[in-house]
């Protein structure tokens, strides 16, 4: 996975600089600010100024609210039309709303702007190749820069340009004379395969698809573009007659990603002796999965708005792309614009293999909105639908479990469980976790323990289950040292993971093992800084190795920082007090109530979607 930080890396500085908001803008004159009296609710209708479209433009933007950075853009420019700055931003946020005509008549006005030229030259390019007009778009495309990433991209959307044309030797051939570092070939592999079948020539498809799904590289540098790779191939044998090879392709794809809900339709298709149509039939089709190819490898932490750039204009030249829009619902989701993603999810067709799985998106993202009982009817209704989907389950059990039904959680897991039947598969760790969970939060200890060791003994290593299962041991001293064990063997598996490093600390202070309690506990807080609860296991263990002030100082900490499993009325008690004396007979550092586990990350509701 670190080749996609490196792609990361070598994104066009071009692009980088204009989302990114270290612009000076001009002044232009202005009318007196409003007093504070007068300002009772923003709205960009009380803007009346340059200065105040400007920052209350830039911070919309900020917070990616892109039509109300739109409207306050424009409203500056009518201040000051002249001001590059700012009609470059509303280029960018036109792009990034779903906006592209508009965005392209922006695009157009600025085509002579070298510090936007990278995005002017694409986009215009992009349209000509959707209006036909190939040769013009070729002459748009050519890139003389340093940058990789922006090389590459050019040459392959010239190459589609080619095959738009009807040159599709010659784009091919264009493409394979590309030099570059040696991720280059994940996407060229695949697009080579792509063009070639546009182009009617079978065999170098063939070939170079079965380069693309074979090469070890390509799942980490891009997974997605590796899924499609998988697909076009598999579609394509099946259109040869050749089923089982189409099959064999699929079982490449599914030891890389397994349960990935369109593969598992399109084997189901194919086994049925269907010949599924391929996804890129032609030029704008390969111009858009450049671009989906290119976004989908970048789509990490931090990188949402130029992901978001790209998928966007990919959208406009294939809207009916349901990965596409299963992507830019997840950016969505991690911008938290929930709203912006259930409008995603929403565009999925009817018939796309990814229905469900925005069906399933949907139903979570409902339930963040503060839509509970949407969403629960919403994931019913999905689990009716088809009671044999685990995801389903596993949804509908998060928000379940998001809204503390710890009951209907059990209850939820229990069908699943009915589902899965008494053979089980590694996959299925996730359902016995989950459900183990909603009996430990009910107090089930007898129900709950048999789920988490058959949650282990599917995936032995599985770092969330050692620390829930081992911590609860050794929270409720049974069997303290293979507790201790346990969440050892979660922190070498996840050294970086505040909430593991707090279990093993607070394991050491159950155990009356304090010093190395506080070694543990100061790392827990480094990696996961504002945690209430780890706060207030580093206060304990200050106490009680006589850091006194120490302990109320992060006592206090555990008051304002973030965290629902807290006893706040005995934090305050231990701030005015302190701790007990210990008990010089007891096994362990009895303290009443203990507090309940760090919670888990989630488990994935959704395991096909990709982030």
């Amino acid at each position: 996975m670190r080749r996609n930080s490196s792609l990361l890396l070598l994104s066009s500085a071009a692009l980088v600089a204009v989302l990114s908001f270290g612009m000076t803008a001009k002044a232009a004159p202005s009318e007196e600010a409003p007093t504070a009296k007068e300002i009772v609710t923003f709205t960009p209708e009380n803007v009346h100024s340059f200065s105040g479209a400007f920052l209350a433009a830039r911070t919309a933007d900020v917070d990616h609210d892109y039509p109300t950075a739109i409207t306050l853009y424009r409203k500056a420019l009518g201040f000051d039309p002249a001001n590059l700055e700012i009609r470059e931003r509303l280029m960018i946020a036109l792009f990034l709303n779903g906006e592209f005509e508009e965005g392209l008549k922006e695009a157009d006005a600025l085509k002579d702007d070298k510090a936007v030229e990278r995005i002017t030259t694409i986009v215009r390019g992009l349209d000509a190749i959707r209006d036909g007009k190939f040769k013009e778009a070729k002459a748009l495309l050519p890139y003389e820069g340093p940058n990789d990433l922006d090389r590459l991209t050019h040459a392959l959307i010239t190459a589609w340009a080619d095959v738009g044309a009807g040159k599709g030797k010659a784009a091919m051939a264009s493409v394979r004379a590309l030099k570059g570092p040696d991720w280059f070939k994940v996407f060229t592999d695949y697009h080579l395969g792509a063009m070639a079948i546009v182009a009617g020539d079978k065999t170098a498809a063939r070939n170079h698809l079965s380069a693309a799904i074979t090469n070890q590289e390509s799942v980490a540098t891009a997974p997605d573009t590796f899924m499609r790779a998988v697909m076009a191939l598999a579609r394509l044998e099946a259109a040869e007659g050749n089923k089982q090879k189409a099959l064999d392709a699929i079982s490449v794809g599914d030891g890389m990603i397994s349960s990935y809900a369109p593969l598992k339709a399109l084997r189901e298709s194919i086994e049925k002796g269907e010949k599924p149509a391929q996804q890129v039939t032609d030029a704008t089709d390969g111009a858009a999965a450049v671009l989906f190819s290119i976004g989908g490898a970048l789509n990490r932490q931090g990188a949402e708005d130029m992901v978001s750039l790209y998928l966007q204009v990919s959208h406009a030249l294939d809207p009916d792309s349901a990965d596409t829009l299963i992507l830019l619902g997840s950016i969505a989701e991690k911008l938290e614009k929930p709203e912006r993603a259930i409008a995603f999810y929403q565009k999925v067709p009817e018939g796309s293999p990814m229905r469900r799985i925005s069906e399933l998106q949907l139903g979570l993202t409902l339930a963040q909105t503060g839509k509970v009982d949407e969403a629960r009817k919403h994931l019913q209704e999905l689990i009716a639908s088809d009671t044999t989907d685990i995801r389903s389950y596993l949804a509908y059990g998060s928000v379940l479990s998001d809204a503390k039904d710890y009951a209907a959680m059990a209850a939820n897991y229990d069908k699943a469980v009915e589902v899965i039947g008494p053979v089980t598969k590694r996959g299925d760790w996730t359902v016995f976790f989950q459900r183990g969970i909603a009996y430990e939060r009910l107090k089930k200890w007898d129900q709950a323990e048999p789920n988490f060791r058959k949650a282990l003994e599917l995936n032995p290593e599985q770092p969330q289950v050692l620390n829930y299962l081992g911590y609860s041991l050794v929270d409720m001293s049974h069997n303290l040292e293979e507790g201790l064990d346990m969440i050892r063997r979660a922190v070498e598996a996840r050294p970086d993971d505040g909430y593991i490093v707090d279990s093993l600390g607070w394991a050491y202070y159950r155990m009356g093992r304090f010093d190395e309690s506080v070694t543990e506990l100061e790392r827990a807080i480094q990696l996961r800084a504002g945690d209430a609860t780890i706060n207030d296991h580093l206060g304990d263990a200050y106490w009680r190795v006589g850091r006194k002030l120490e302990a109320v100082y992060q006592w206090n900490r555990a008051l304002i920082s973030e965290g629902e499993d807290v006893n706040r009325e005995q934090i305050k008690q231990k701030i005015a007090d302190g701790l007990p004396p210990l008990d010089p007979n007891a096994t362990t550092a009895d303290r009443s109530p203990a507090p309940a586990p760090a919670p888990p990350a989630p488990a994935p509701a959704n395991p096909d979607k990709k982030s």
